[in-house]
């Protein structure tokens, strides 16, 4: 099995590479697959690049792990997730006051990517399913939070979940994205981050992932 691995930032993934004693290397070699590493860098626009770009090449599955904001104070920080809807929830126009979301501008392009068929592993299996939106400013005040949250609904918010999923439906690859939750969406507040434990967390869940191949 070959396997695409895809984060935003290196410090996403050198914890796993510990932890499976291959630091430093972008290409693992496990029992049963072998595994290639994608830094794409944070944003929309560098994971869609980066992700088009390494899909020439044949992959059995692609996964996509980092970190999210969660909306609900049920889904505390640390936790695990998985997405299965994600949104480019700034899509669409401004009139005046009103958002006019992008399905209603009747115009070819990804807005909502739903992963209808999810990769069959047995640890991903087993992870909370949630959807969530992808956005390029990641949400800090409170009647954007409130305006987002009534018109999509969503759970957790990411800077590349969408842009991944969509960029594995286009090249027709099996895919996962697996999110751990190092904050709420609030106003911006990085004493209450939990960034340790969600990348804790994580690396735990990945290592799992992998070794269950």
């Amino acid at each position: 099995m070959k396997i695409l691995l895809v984060v935003a930032t290196k410090e996403e993934v050198d914890p796993v590479l510990e932890m499976i004693k291959q630091p430093g290397s972008r290409t693992l070699k496990l029992k049963n697959a072998e595994v290639e590493i994608l830094v794409t860098g944070v944003g929309i626009a560098a994971t869609a690049f980066g992700i088009g770009n390494a899909l020439h090449k044949t992959y059995d599955v692609a996964l996509n792990i980092g970190l999210a904001g969660s909306f609900f104070k049920d889904i505390r920080p640390g936790s695990i997730v998985h997405v299965t809807k994600d949104i480019f929830s700034e899509m669409g126009a401004e009139d005046g006051d009103e958002f006019i979301p992008f399905p209603s501008l009747n115009l070819p392009g990804p807005y909502e990517i739903i992963n209808e068929t999810p990769w069959n592993n047995p640890v991903v299996a087993k992870l909370p399913i949630v959807h969530g939106i992808t956005v390029n400013t990641v949400h800090g005040n409170d009647p954007s939070i409130e305006r987002v949250f009534e018109r999509l609904n969503p759970f957790v918010e990411s800077m590349e979940g969408a842009a991944f999923m969509y960029a594995c439906q286009r090249s027709g690859v099996p895919y996962a994205q697996v999110r751990a939750v190092s904050n709420y969406v609030e106003r911006r507040n990085k004493e209450k981050w939990e960034i340790a434990s969600a990348m804790k967390n994580l690396t735990l869940k990945t290592f799992e992932i992998l070794n269950s191949l």
